[in-house]
């Protein structure tokens, strides 16, 4: 018997979560309310029970109930009852964004502001994140990769470190992502800008690839950027850290930035434990201004 309660912050992703362990198997239960908690969960393990994987939601939607919580995961362990914490989680400015386009209150917002609400719901939920199994920060993520890691932790029950790391590759000239942790600056490198035929590529083409990192300079970078990171991702997630972002920029983001971001992802794609996606916001940038 596999039971996981899908809780975290909302607009985070709970549901979605919820509806794709549904998709791999899970008999799923959302909004349970927190006084019902310890009866269902003595339902699911007695003998000859049919359910074999458990989802249940729990959330601020319980309202005043919501602080018994802590007590009920308390006595329900004193009992032996084995669950795991799955907690979806998310940056204020993501949250805000996501409210923004659906429309939608915060549960704990009222008439006011968005933000008020979501910080008030985190001073809540501080002691589940801290019981947490698995932690994930959806604020970079589309659905596909949301399901990819819920893949990984339940389907194929890989060892997950609570860390989804972002290798973005940037154009300075059109300014420094604002939610990058990291940044790392190869405008030293060769530059495949002032080689006629390889200008109107990128990154992703082999020729630009070719060039760039047949530079001794390129190979070195790589080899020393790797293993920082690599030294760096778990102090990370020994300090509780869930999204990090890897910012690696050239003059138009399209170039040296490509190159070397595609190197630093398949370095580090091997690694087992954390999340890892790779995105090039500037790459079409140029060719979309030359278009006008």
């Amino acid at each position: 018997m596999r039971i996981v309660i899908v809780t975290g912050i909302s607009g985070a992703g709970k549901s979605t979560a919820l509806k794709m362990l549904e998709d791999v198997g899970y008999f799923c239960v959302d909004n349970l309310p927190v006084p019902l908690l310890p009866k269902f969960m003595e339902m699911l393990i007695l003998p000859g029970s049919e359910y074999t994987k458990v989802a249940l939601g729990i959330d601020i939607r319980s309202s005043q109930k919501f602080v018994q919580l802590q007590e009920t995961l308390e006595k329900l362990r004193e009992k032996g009852v084995k669950f795991e914490i799955l907690f979806l989680d998310a940056s204020d400015q993501a949250l805000i964004k996501r409210y923004k386009e659906t429309r939608r209150s915060h549960p704990l917002a009222g008439e006011g502001r968005v933000d008020k609400g979501i910080d008030e719901e985190r001073r809540r939920l501080v002691f589940l994140k801290q019981q947490a199994d698995y932690i994930i920060d959806t604020s970079q993520m589309l659905t596909r990769e949301l399901r990819a890691e819920i893949h990984k932790i339940f389907v194929e029950n890989k060892n997950y470190k609570n860390l989804y790391v972002t290798i973005l590759s940037f154009g300075f000239k059109y300014g420094i992502p604002g939610d990058a942790d990291l940044v790392f600056d190869v405008r030293f490198l060769p530059n495949p800008y002032y080689i006629t035929e390889l200008r109107p590529m990128s990154g992703n083409d082999a020729p630009v690839r070719d060039y760039v990192m047949n530079s001794e300079t390129a190979r070195i970078f790589l080899d020393k950027l790797t293993d920082m990171v690599q030294f760096l991702i778990p102090n990370y997630v020994a300090e509780g850290k869930n999204q990090l972002v890897i910012a690696i920029g050239c003059t138009g983001g399209k170039h040296r930035s490509v190159t070397l971001a595609n190197a630093l992802y398949y370095a580090l794609e091997q690694e087992e434990g954390y999340g890892l996606k790779i995105e090039h916001r500037d790459i079409e940038k140029d060719a979309r201004v030359k278009g006008i």
